[in-house]
């Protein structure tokens, strides 16, 4: 297995899905969204995993006004943006290849190999 956390420092989600993997001894490598952040490439691999991009928005996004914008944006520019800012996305993004999961789901992560 080769897990990837993307998470928030300040995200007790992410914190907790860390823990997870670690209290089963599963490595796995996390990176901060605030600091290094994905890239196109892993967020299209994501994407894809989680039926698109409207799955990895967090609602409850701290910056309103960032969010508000992102909804008036055209199709087509929707997805540059969130890449701009992922502070949009919902986290912990946890993703095993082409496995990924948006949010706490540690139901999903016990069936991974």
């Amino acid at each position: 297995m080769n897990i990837q956390i993307f998470g928030k420092k300040k995200c007790f989600d992410s914190k907790k899905a860390e823990r997870y993997f670690k209290e089963r001894g599963i490595r796995c490598q996390v990176i901060d969204l605030m600091d290094k952040g994905m890239s196109k490439g892993e967020f299209n691999n994501v994407k894809q995993a989680v039926g698109g991009y409207q799955n990895m928005l967090d609602d409850k996004c701290k910056d309103k006004d960032l969010l508000a914008l992102f909804y008036y944006l055209s199709e087509e520019d929707k997805e540059e943006k969130i890449l701009e800012n992922q502070i949009l996305l919902k986290t912990p993004i946890v993703r095993n290849g082409k496995q990924a999961t948006v949010g706490y789901q540690p139901e999903i992560w016990k069936n991974w190999k």
